[in-house]
């Protein structure tokens, strides 16, 4: 019986596959040879592949262009890249070659994306679309955004009170808005309705009320948001059916309403048996889309779409190595690798996220199972089911070997960064909040000061690469 590692792989999948090759016994990904990385940096290290970013957009829009004239449709389509995922400049720089437009999730997106036009990378007719609970800040900076050019700014209400906020400043002429559908969650999620946007039987009223003669601002747009994102679901197309019936009731009674933004995104691939019909997903969506605005005598919208870990979660991979083996008792082996996966991949632990977790040497060893544990103190600190039987299955291999076994998790390039605070960033760049410190003196009086003031906006571009970027060539690997 066959029971290398390299055989237990090409058994259970197909093997070579996109993206993933063995050159001289090594692991190579799109093409580029990791155990070149490993000698020339050492580990641990995290790897961005930029050309994967683009060609995820390429994919997206291919078959969008291509569903759209399949079925005659008469609207447009529009790539949004939501740069909470990544917000890293080399990461945005390279969507905006593919001529994306970008989603915002907070007040200080504005700043970056401002950076972007001073750099020429980004111009101000590009749709900007602006998401997220707004606060009185972050109107105050769309509105002077709009008026500085971004001639396709839309606000996305997330509630009706936001509307409140921008009749309050706008001094003058009108903005676009949008209006955020709220979904109903899936059966085992731990609320029934998401806390995101206006409930749908409130929408037209809302509409007639308050937006249909309001002269400071005109309606563009209807977002419908699933956070599991765009799957072949009885829950899927349930909620989509739902937005598309709203969408059509709203278009009846406002001419301007012209977009309707599908946000959730694609999966992403996070084992090696993934599969998922992107082709099929989209004809489906632009044909629905199509048939009810048809059955309703109404003009079929422009489609948005949000795309954010689809953007960049396959371009990104963390590589470790293995620092030592314990057998803990019969039956469980531990890999103690060279950092934190709390750390470094998130995700893993906070939400039970898998990633393709592949050896980067000694396809040829003998496979065994075994727990991967990080070199932090924390007991949950660990990574111990994959795909592959709900088992983690590596290369054994020997204390005294010459070479340690090397370790990548792959397709970690959406979030990670962020969520585990990456030289200080944050989810959705909210700030780190001040840091006040208080205490008593000897005679008990109270003294507090502040240790640190909250983060700005100067600090988070630093960290991200908008300021002080140096360029530098190149090795051919």
């Amino acid at each position: 019986m066959k029971n290398t590692y390299f055989d237990l792989i090409e058994q259970s999948y197909y093997f070579p596959q996109e993206g993933f090759d063995l050159r001289e016994g090594y692991l190579t990904f799109h093409g580029v040879s990791i155990n070149y990385l490993i000698k020339k940096y050492g580990t641990p290290f995290r790897l961005i592949y930029l050309p994967r970013i683009s060609s995820q957009i390429k994919k997206a829009k291919n078959l969008f262009n291509k569903a759209i004239k399949a079925n005659d449709y008469k609207g447009g389509y529009y790539f949004c890249y939501c740069t909470k995922c990544s917000h890293f400049h080399h990461v945005v720089k390279e969507a905006l070659k593919q001529n994306v437009h970008l989603e915002t999730s907070s007040s200080f997106d504005l700043d970056l994306i401002e950076k972007l036009n001073q750099k020429g990378e980004l111009n101000k007719s590009r749709f900007i679309i602006h998401n997220g609970y707004k606060t009185i800040e972050y109107i105050r900076k769309i509105i002077r955004f709009q008026k500085k050019g971004f001639k396709n700014s839309i606000i996305v209400l997330d509630s009706k009170e936001e509307l409140n906020y921008i009749e309050k400043y706008l001094r003058d002429g009108k903005v676009k808005i949008g209006i955020r559908m709220a979904i109903a969650e899936e059966p085992q999620s731990a609320y029934y309705t998401s806390r995101l946007g206006i409930r749908p039987n409130e929408i037209l009223d809302f509409y007639k009320q308050r937006i249909a003669d309001n002269e400071k601002v005109q309606l563009k747009m209807l977002h419908f948001f699933v956070d599991s994102g765009i799957k072949d679901s009885f829950y899927y197309w349930g909620e989509f059916k739902k937005a598309l019936q709203v969408f059509v009731e709203l278009k009846k009674i406002c001419p301007s309403l012209d977009s309707l933004n599908l946000g959730g995104g694609f999966p992403i691939r996070n084992h090696l048996g993934f599969e998922y019909d992107y082709e099929y997903m989209i004809g489906e969506i632009v044909k629905n889309i199509k048939d009810t605005c048809r059955k309703d005598k109404v003009d079929e919208p422009h489609i948005f779409t949000e795309f954010g870990k689809y953007t960049v979660g396959e371009s990104g991979a963390n590589i470790f190595s293995v620092l030592d083996q314990k057998q803990q008792n019969d039956a469980e082996l531990w890999y103690i690798i060279d950092n934190s996966l709390m750390n470094t991949i998130p995700d893993s632990w906070s939400i039970h996220e898998k990633f393709i977790l592949l050896p980067i040497n000694k396809w040829g060893n003998e496979y065994t199972r075994v727990n991967i544990g990080g070199i932090s103190c924390d007991h949950s600190d660990y990574y111990n089911s994959e795909d592959l039987n709900q088992q983690v299955l590596l290369p054994k291999y020997e204390k005294t070997d010459k070479e340690p076994l090397y370790l990548g998790f792959f397709h970690t390039g959406a979030y990670q960064d962020a969520i585990s605070g990456y030289g200080g960033i944050k989810h959705c760049l909210i700030p780190s909040p001040k840091h006040v410190i208080i205490d008593r003196d000897e005679k008990g009086n109270t003294i507090d000061y502040v240790f640190r003031s909250e983060q700005t906006v100067g600090e988070m571009l630093q960290i991200l690469g908008y300021r002080n970027i140096k360029k530098s060539g190149s090795d051919i690997i």
